[in-house]
């Protein structure tokens, strides 16, 4: 039978499936108040709530169970200190978990310990201590009590999730311990470009992040900021550390890249710094679009498809990966070949909860791109379409300013843009969380 206190380390630690950062101290807490004596039954308990005091005396009493396994997973004290939810949760237990680790590690605890996970495709790998405090929690006194005590970061974890955040003060801790091996280095480089924070991708770099040194995932740091469609400050701080765009990911170069995504920024930044930049087929047409070149790109339409069109798969793509970038100009240069304004993206773009068979329409409202969307309208794209998801244009723009990441972008002009094209407000419930969209909204 579970015992109040198996139940109690379960629910007072990281869920081990699933995203660790999970859950919450209902459960723990509801059994520490039936159950008081919870809190120092064990030094897993105590480890756990961040008692000091009684973390000491199991030490005193015992040294040796700074490094005994217990409760239903098998952690040591450590292992459950780490990862233990009051530690992310509960502020005011910090000073005290800090000065369990401390008491822990100097009656020898291993500052590497940790968990095994079985991953889905099978391959097991150590959830480190270090992952706990650092990338999980993001406790700087911990973090750095771990570096202290000889704690290694460069398990697959803490690198990974360690940037998953606009706050830079734990990345800042590991960086400056000098620890990260130049693998660790460009994972936290590529992972800042997920998160298009340009602070931390200078920190990155000038801490020896190298964004042409291939990662895991087959790209480097350069095809990442592009394949995320990162802000041009991220590119040119990559330049200016060495990145090269002539480097392939899966045989296509970086800047061929920015090309298919409509990033004429990219590649006017590349020509100002002196790149020879070639293409050949169609990439020299979508550098042209990308550029706002229409002239240009007329030619280069009529040397690759004579009196012919652009396949509709290709147009659908095309029309949405620029949509996505956000230039009008871009997007004014496609249409004006005569794609048409409503072809479907095909794949969509997962990534951005973009779903497959999206017009340009849909993506450009979703992703905030409030002067392609009013291009778009006046190209006559149909403001009623719905996406796969059953979501109209005005939809997913009174999204955008409520649930999406691009909070910079967040603003009401699509909105206005749809509703006067005549788009209908009546299916979208409010209020919607967005105070001057539920304005615009209630006048229809």
């Amino acid at each position: 039978m579970t015992t109040p206190l198996d139940r109690f380390l379960l629910a007072a630690t990281v869920p081990v499936d699933g995203w660790h950062g999970g859950g919450d101290l209902t459960e723990a807490q509801a059994l520490l108040a039936a159950h008081p004596e919870l809190s120092t039954q064990s030094i897993h308990s105590a480890a756990i709530l961040g008692d000091s005091a009684a973390v000491t005396r199991f030490l005193q009493h015992e040294p040796a169970v700074a490094t005994t396994p217990g409760g239903p997973r098998g952690w040591d004290p450590l292992t459950h200190l780490c990862f233990s939810r009051y530690l992310r949760l509960d502020p005011s237990r910090s000073g005290g978990l800090v000065e369990s680790a401390r008491q822990l590690l100097l009656a020898g605890a291993n500052p590497n310990t940790g968990w095994n996970e079985t991953l889905p495709e099978g391959r097991v790998i150590l959830e480190a201590v270090m992952y706990g405090a650092a990338g999980i929690s993001q406790h700087p006194g911990l973090t750095q009590l771990l570096l202290d005590h000889g704690a290694d970061p460069n398990d697959e974890e803490t690198p990974y999730h360690v940037p998953e955040t606009y706050d830079l003060t734990v990345l800042r801790i590991l960086l400056d311990s000098g620890r990260f091996t130049a693998e660790s280095l460009s994972t936290v480089l590529l992972r800042k470009c997920d998160w298009h924070d340009v602070e931390g991708v200078r920190l990155a770099l000038q801490s020896g992040a190298d964004p042409n040194r291939q990662t895991r995932w087959g790209r480097n740091a350069f095809h990442q900021a592009v394949i995320r469609n990162n802000p041009l400050a991220i590119v040119e701080a990559m330049l200016d550390h060495g990145a090269d765009p002539t480097l392939p990911f899966h045989g296509t170069p970086g800047f061929v890249l920015a090309a298919r995504d409509g990033r004429g920024d990219i590649l006017r930044l590349l020509q100002e710094r002196g790149w020879s930049l070639e293409f050949t087929g169609v990439d020299r047409l979508l550098a042209a679009c990308a550029l706002g070149d229409q002239p240009r790109a007329r030619q280069l339409a009529a040397e690759c498809y004579g009196t012919n069109s652009p396949d509709p798969v290709d147009a659908g793509r095309w029309l949405g990966r620029f949509a996505n970038a956000g230039d009008p100009a871009s997007v004014a240069a496609l249409l004006a070949l005569g794609l048409p304004v409503d072809a479907e993206w095909q794949e969509g773009l997962d990534f951005l909860n973009i779903p497959p068979r999206s017009t340009a329409l849909h993506v450009a409202a979703w992703r905030a791109r409030h002067a392609v969307v009013e291009l778009l309208v006046k190209q006559g794209a149909d403001v009623h379409r719905k996406d796969l998801a059953g979501r109209t244009p005005l939809d997913l723009a009174v999204k955008a300013c409520v649930d999406s990441w691009w909070t910079a972008r967040r603003t009401t002009e699509s909105i206005v843009t749809l509703l006067a094209a005549g788009a209908d407000p009546s299916r979208i419930p409010l209020p919607t969380g967005y105070p001057e969209a539920d304005r615009l909204l209630q006048r229809r």
